[in-house]
């Protein structure tokens, strides 16, 4: 078994998904690995990964919103505010999705669905520089 490891920095435009397949298969592919398992770990605690629709913007859209119903700003119960009105609102958020996601390859490709892409998710309303590790582990 072969392990190939890279770190990934990714400019965020703010709160929101952005789609981060590209940069993973990139990793993949360098690896030149066929068979396996690539882990894609986010070391942040206010952004997460999720595996999501890359079809229609509008369902990543809709689970945005539905995510800031659940988890509004403006909760007096927050002591957690030293970095602004997003600060703990952004901490619940990563632990309600994910910060890590294991995706199987095959041939070199990733065995994605058909709509489904990886998404890097800010949860802060900054634009912010995020590390992303992707480990590819196979033969």
């Amino acid at each position: 078994m072969t392990v190939h490891q890279a770190t990934l920095t990714i400019r965020t435009r703010g709160a929101g998904t952005q789609e981060i397949t590209t940069q993973v298969e990139t990793v993949l592919t360098a690896s030149r690995l066929r068979t396996g398992l690539v882990n894609v770990f986010c070391q942040h605690t206010s952004c997460s990964l999720v595996i999501m629709e890359n079809a229609d913007p509008s369902a990543r859209h809709d689970l945005e919103a539905w995510l800031d119903r659940l988890v509004p700003e403006d909760d007096p119960h927050f002591t957690h505010t030293f970095e602004g009105a997003d600060d703990m609102p952004s901490h619940i958020k990563m632990a309600l999705t994910r910060t890590s996601e294991t995706i199987p390859y095959s041939e070199g490709r990733l065995m994605l669905g058909t709509w489904q892409g990886v998404f890097l998710w800010e949860h802060r309303r900054a634009a912010h520089s995020r590390r992303v590790i992707v480990t590819v582990t196979g033969e």
